[in-house]
């Protein structure tokens, strides 16, 4: 899984609402006018190795009366604590305030796994301190989900599922963080996107699923609509591109994209991991009537291979 990615998607998608829930306290100070910019990284190829860069988020907070201050993200989620450089951290800041010009930086570490991490780093003698360096955490199993059940923050909703909680919770917090989605996020591609992002965090196994459906048929019917609506705007987007090439042919693909997309969403809902490459080959050169067959068959299938046999 590629916990890197997914982060520095969200952080992306939502910085104000990220730093309103990883960095509160110096979040506070960022009012309505700020403007929050993703710094691009192909400004620092040359001067950071290529694994710290990838790990990095790096916004750029400007005020409208000319203060300036360059915010850190670094997601780390490993537990060996072995794999979590505060030097390099501190030497990655240092980086950046020189290349913006600014002593405004404030660093913020995520920490998905437990393990024990240094919180601060000081460098000098026996007479005093020459260098000391700290930054914001926040660790993720250690934040109780029930705090955050009804937050208004959809990044604290998204990642519920990341957060602590009883393992009889975990169907109340998959629904939490899909309540959260459908009233915080109005549009429709990135609710898909982070419908996903739950699905894989949440990781509800085959009766897990079920027993959902069941207690909570009304988050389940949302999200059902939801495949309905993109399958519909993927006919449409179909039929748009094939205009340009011939009004019949456009309509086929695109039901049949949009068929094939709703198929692979149901498969990873259904079975709670990752469509195989060889299914979704399979799926993609399908003609319409193998994807409608699928669609109903995977109502009674017990797994992906039983789908498809």
């Amino acid at each position: 899984m590629d916990h890197d990615q997914n982060y520095k998607n969200l952080i992306l998608d939502y910085p104000r609402e990220s730093l309103a829930f990883f960095a509160a306290s110096e979040a506070k100070a960022i009012d309505a006018g700020a403007r929050i910019i993703p710094v691009r990284e192909e400004q620092l190829k040359e001067r950071l190795g290529q694994r710290f860069r990838e790990l990095d988020v790096p916004l750029l907070v400007e005020w409208s009366d000319g203060r300036r201050s360059a915010i850190l993200f670094l997601l780390e989620e490993e537990t060996d604590p072995k794999c979590f450089s505060i030097h390099r951290l501190a030497h990655y800041c240092l980086d950046l305030a020189e290349l913006f010009g600014t002593e405004r930086l404030v660093p913020v570490v995520i920490f998905l796994h437990p393990g024990s991490y240094p919180e601060q780093l000081r460098l000098g003698s026996e007479n005093r301190d020459y260098l000391h360096f700290s930054y914001l955490s926040t660790a993720l199993f250690a934040t109780p989900a029930r705090k955050y059940l009804d937050s208004p923050n959809i990044v604290a909703r998204l990642t519920l599922p990341c957060m602590d909680y009883a393992p009889e919770d975990k169907l109340a917090i998959y629904a939490a963080a899909t309540r959260g989605l459908m009233e915080l996020e109005p549009d429709p591609e990135r609710r898909s996107k982070y419908a996903d992002f739950i699905d894989i965090y949440t990781a509800l196994d085959d009766n897990e699923l079920k027993r959902y459906q069941q207690e909570y048929a009304e988050e389940n019917l949302a999200m059902t609509a939801l495949s309905v609506r993109m399958r519909e705007e993927g006919f449409q987007k179909g039929i748009q591109q094939g205009m340009q090439q011939g009004m019949q042919q456009g309509m086929q693909q695109g039901m049949q994209h949009g068929e094939a997309e709703l198929l692979l969403r149901q498969i990873s809902r259904k079975f709670g991991h990752q469509v195989a490459q060889q299914h979704e080959a399979r799926i993609r050169q399908a003609d319409l009537d193998s994807l409608e067959h699928w669609a109903e068959a995977i109502l009674s299938a017990e797994s992906p291979d039983e789908l498809f046999e």
